[in-house]
């Protein structure tokens, strides 16, 4: 079998992926990390197919093979059970190696898995311990999700990859996975069409926001974890010396009405606008259109995509020292990085950036070092060099 594996590693070959939902239809980081992996494989010439729930049943023109196995609108015990049944139905020859990215569709599938073929999972974040996080867990299901279903995923996969040390940690001290079966690859930015490709006045005309003010911009679900609650109150505490400043504040989540009321208490009415979806054409606009990006995230960030897409636009990023995220800025501009996740803390370092009194890194800088580090086609690369371990 290793000796198949490495002939595999060195031509084409077959690779399986099990993902989540279509990044173009449902945009989330999991869903857009694999949606950029398995087209950049693609292109390597490896044939490529994604099993997942709410995949189109043909999509003209795309170099991977989709296979939708349940509807996400179903209960979850059947869509389980369409996910079995359905994955048993459409197998065919045996893939050259196995990628999967998340335990609860997984575990349906793994007694199905063809014996001899390397399992790599990409573990994007404890899914059960984040469960808990934005909702009150019953223990048990806690329990079920994390000891049943994520532990025996994790334990059937010969090697597994993180996007950053502090998730290795996570899945080191969490799960009990072994550090010889764990691999560091952080996350990819599409480098095309994340690009300075214009002014900062130009971007602005484009999505009618206001040429004469200081912009600030964040793009997250609106969740507790990401900390916009903690954002706005950062915000007001900086608005007496930063009187013209404005948050832009990009996607949709349970919290928005609950955040909406805080900013109208805080004052802020004049100073957050609540953008909603971002269509993702406008998302590197929204980028270019900014003075700063800020991560003021609170917990559980194993990398943070926004950070490298910003970076990649040519725009300096503000993040709180959670997760992967300092391990992204660390060696680049590390006064960019919060001393703490609380509310004080944030506002010292948007005041201090943008007033100048640490200085930010260039738009070049910020391109040079994306593209240097976050390549999607290097990073594609590197993934498939550890499936085919």
């Amino acid at each position: 079998m290793e000796g198949n594996t490495k002939n595999a590693a060195s031509k084409s070959a077959s690779i399986l992926c099990l993902g989540l939902g279509w990044f173009p239809k449902t945009p989330g980081g999991l869903e857009r990390y694999i949606y950029e992996l398995t087209q950049k494989l693609a292109a390597n010439q490896d044939q490529v197919e994604l099993c997942g729930v709410g995949l189109p049943e043909a999509e003209p023109n795309l170099p991977i093979k989709l296979t939708n196995l349940a509807s996400p609108d179903s209960a979850i015990w059947k869509r389980l059970w369409d996910i079995r049944t359905n994955f048993q139905k459409t197998r065919g020859a045996k893939p050259d190696a196995i990628n999967l990215h998340f335990a609860l569709y997984s575990f349906p599938i793994l007694d199905l898995l063809p014996k001899g073929v390397p399992i790599t999972f990409n573990f994007h974040g404890p899914w059960a311990y984040e469960s808990q996080e934005e909702a009150v867990e019953r223990k048990l299901s806690l329990w079920l999700k994390a000891k049943l279903i994520e532990q025996r995923t994790y334990n059937r996969c010969d090697r597994l990859i993180v996007l950053s040390k502090a998730f290795g940690n996570v899945l080191h001290e969490q799960y009990q996975i072994p550090w010889n079966k764990i691999h560091i690859i952080p996350g990819g930015v599409d480098i095309t069409q994340f690009q300075p490709n214009l002014s900062l006045h130009e971007a602005r005309a484009k999505l009618n926001w206001p040429q004469d003010r200081p912009i600030l911009f964040t793009a997250r679900r609106l969740v507790n974890r990401v900390g916009l609650d903690q954002l706005l109150s950062a915000l007001a505490m900086i608005k007496p010396r930063i009187p013209d400043v404005l948050l832009m504040i990009a996607g949709r989540g349970r919290l928005q009405a609950t955040l909406q009321q805080q900013a109208t208490e805080l004052g802020l009415s004049n100073h957050v606008k609540f953008l909603g979806f971002l269509p993702d054409d406008l998302l590197p606009v929204a980028y270019q259109a900014a003075d700063l990006s800020v991560m003021p995230s609170q917990s559980f960030e194993g990398f943070g995509l926004a950070i490298v897409e910003s970076l990649a636009c040519g725009t300096p990023v503000v993040c709180t020292p959670v997760g992967g995220m300092p391990e992204i800025l660390e060696p680049f501009s590390p006064g960019l990085i919060t001393s703490s996740i609380e509310v004080p803390a944030i506002a010292e370092r948007l005041e201090q950036v943008l007033l100048g009194k640490i200085p930010a890194p260039t738009q070049q800088a910020c391109r040079q070092y994306a593209v240097a580090n976050f390549d999607w086609n290097k990073i594609a690369q590197d993934v498939r060099s550890v499936l085919f371990a």
